[in-house]
């Protein structure tokens, strides 16, 4: 198959090339959104004895105009959409009730860092008449070329039903909403209506790659995926899907695609997803006040969580959180949890100079905004104890300067030892990691996973290729430097959703057993100087997915390794997966491609391959491993 979508004119043969050529225009960037932009004027105040949620929180009233909300958001964009390594958190939440009209759609365009979300029980109970939208960025020439999705990450979307509505814009726009994004973006619980979705933007420079995406517990149009080289929809219905480059996964889907003629069409069809948990989510409750709703865990589930009424689980009072904002002490935060308090983080970037501590079973912690958590002094910024029910979500964790041993642990140092609970697991949702980017990092592990029965659902972990450091690619193998992206000790966990990038060693290493991972993405780094850099052992190079020698049981749905060894093209790599070979173990619809530099000379244990510059941009597909 070659890298040209069904359907599409062709693109770029190169997958993240332009990605490099922006550390030189970060840095410029790398001031914005230090302020937090201003409320409008008619947005909701804290009313007496209301929850302080921060002055980076905005909550809108079905009687707040148009216009002003508008304009609120407006101003939002214009300071976050260039802001990709920017301090500024954001969140604007609507409060029940309808939005916009016919005649004056609200016609939003989100940046980085930014969430949006209604605040009802129900998705229906938040409607939305216009748009949400993300364009490709132009980076080039004023603004005028180099046009692409791959590098707009970090904005969220939920719990809304947008009824699409396109008065005023042009012919081109007027076809979709548009909603181009890569990594660490997600949209969950919302109900679109009155237009197709289109997950790349055919209308800016024509359609350019974009790299990835997730959508969870939502009601979907018919859904243009174009360029999206891979992406993820669990637990949702979909009136219809065209299109896909590599990686197209479907998790317990309403009307997802077959999956029959794979690889001509790259779609991974599971009827059910085994074991999910809906992210938590902020609610006005039937009393108006503000509280989070705890969604249950859920088992060969599919389809959304909303259809009968109110999401199963459990709800949980603001009174039982600790508001935390930027600037709080750790010792306070930590001494709240103890006494069984829940967290919730306002949106902002936290300096975690020891780890937050979440000792005890149920406990919530819910970042706001993309609530940014920086390590410290080598700190383990979450440290998540073995205990049922912990969930954690929307959070960013950001390596330091001194290398931290593990960004985000959960469960004991030393192993699993806990075998948790099946119907009430941990659960990590929209959790995201950085080594670089924003300023120098280090860690050796971002994520260690000791428990067993915990859910991933959708983790970006990334060392970054690029940022405002002003490095290159040979200073930045030995200044970020992050070893392994994730490692998982415990049985039974499964990961929806898991994407992976650059570490220096194996970007997953899974020892756990009866481990299950439903669509994987992973690049190989960029940048090992020599192959002398780039060796385990007398093996050349680091797999992509590593399964421990041990593991009996492990199954893999939908998966991906890419090469782009910019800073030094004849490295090798010998193979994508490295999995035992034996029959529980089960890779199904696998694939290595090859960006226009550097070598994977087999997809997996020597079969398959090579994914080297003869086929730039052809993936070399495994439909089934081992071959039944």
């Amino acid at each position: 198959m070659s890298t040209r979508p069904r359907g599409t004119t062709a693109l770029p043969a190169g997958r993240r090339s332009p990605r490099l050529r922006l550390a030189i225009g970060l840095v410029a960037l790398a001031t914005i959104g230090s302020t937090a932009v201003a409320s409008s004027a008619s947005a909701t105040p804290p009313s007496h004895g209301a929850p302080d949620l921060g002055s980076n929180v905005t909550i809108f009233d079905p009687t707040t105009p148009v216009s002003e909300i508008q304009a609120a958001l407006d101003a939002a964009n214009a300071a976050q959409i260039d802001a990709e390594m920017g301090t500024n958190r954001l969140a604007f939440y609507f409060k029940p009730g309808t939005y916009g009209t016919a005649e004056q759609p609200l016609q939003i365009k989100v940046g980085y860092y930014t969430e949006i979300a209604g605040l009802g029980a129900s998705p229906t109970d938040v409607v939305i008449n216009g748009k949400f939208e993300v364009y490709n960025r132009c980076l080039g020439d004023g603004g005028t070329s180099n046009c692409l999705a791959l590098v707009n990450f970090w904005r969220t979307l939920s719990n809304l039903t947008l009824n699409v509505n396109s008065a005023g814009q042009d012919g081109c726009r007027a076809s979709a909403n548009f909603w181009a994004v890569s990594q660490a973006v997600s949209m969950r619980r919302l109900n679109i209506t009155g237009a197709n979705l289109s997950l790349m933007d055919y209308c800016t420079a024509g359609p350019q790659y974009a790299s990835g995406g997730f959508i969870a517990d939502s009601k979907l149009p018919f859904t243009i995926n174009g360029s999206q080289q891979q992406w993820l929809v669990r637990n949702s219905e979909v009136a219809g899907w065209s299109n896909g480059v590599w990686n197209q996964v479907f998790s317990g889907v309403v009307g997802a695609p077959s999956e029959a003629d794979f690889p001509t069409s790259p779609y991974t069809t599971l009827a059910t997803t085994p074991v999910s948990r809906e992210k938590p989510y902020l609610f006005t409750d039937a009393d108006g006040k503000l509280a989070v709703r705890v969604p249950s865990a859920q088992t060969n589930s599919s389809g959304i969580s909303w259809g009968a009424g109110l999401t199963p689980g459990r709800t949980v009072p603001l009174r039982d959180f600790y508001i935390a904002k930027p600037g709080d002490s750790i010792k306070e935060i930590n001494k709240e949890l103890a006494h069984g308090k829940n967290l919730i983080l306002t949106p902002g970037v936290y300096d975690i100079d020891r780890s937050i501590e979440v000792k005890q079973r149920n406990t919530v912690v819910l970042g706001l905004g993309h609530a940014t958590l920086t390590a410290v002094k080598g700190s383990t910024p979450l440290d998540i104890a073995d205990e049922d029910g912990i969930v954690i979500a929307g959070v960013t964790v950001d390596a330091g300067l001194k290398e931290s041993p593990v960004l985000v642990r959960v469960g004991k140092k030393n192993g699993h030892g806990h075998s948790g609970s099946a119907s009430n697991p941990t659960t990590l949702s929209d959790l995201y990691f950085r080594v670089g980017g924003p300023h120098i990092g280090k860690a050796d592990t971002a994520l260690q996973v000791n428990s067993d029965n915990v859910i991933i659902d959708h983790a970006w972990v990334w060392r970054g290729d690029h940022g405002v450091e002003g490095f290159t690619d040979t200073q930045r193998w030995n200044t970020n430097t992050g070893r392994y992206g994730a490692v998982i000790n415990g049985d039974n966990v499964t990961a929806t959703g898991l994407f992976v990038e650059h570490f220096q060693k194996y970007n997953t290493v899974w020892n756990g057993e009866h481990g299950t991972t439903i669509l994987y993405q992973n690049e190989l780094p960029y940048d090992p100087p020599t192959q002398a850099d780039w060796m385990n052992g007398s093996v050349e190079g680091y797999a992509g997915y590593k399964v421990g020698s041990h593991v009996r049981t492990h199954n893999l749905y939908g998966a991906g390794v890419y090469v782009f060894n910019q800073n030094n093209p004849s490295i090798h790599t010998e193979n994508g997966f490295e999995v035992p070979n034996r029959p529980g173990v089960q890779l199904h619809h696998i694939m290595t491609v090859n960006l226009s530099a550097g070598i994977i000379d087999h997809v997996v244990n020597g079969f398959g391959g090579p994914a080297d510059t003869t086929g730039i941009g052809v993936p070399v597909y495994i439909t089934d491993y081992p071959t039944p």
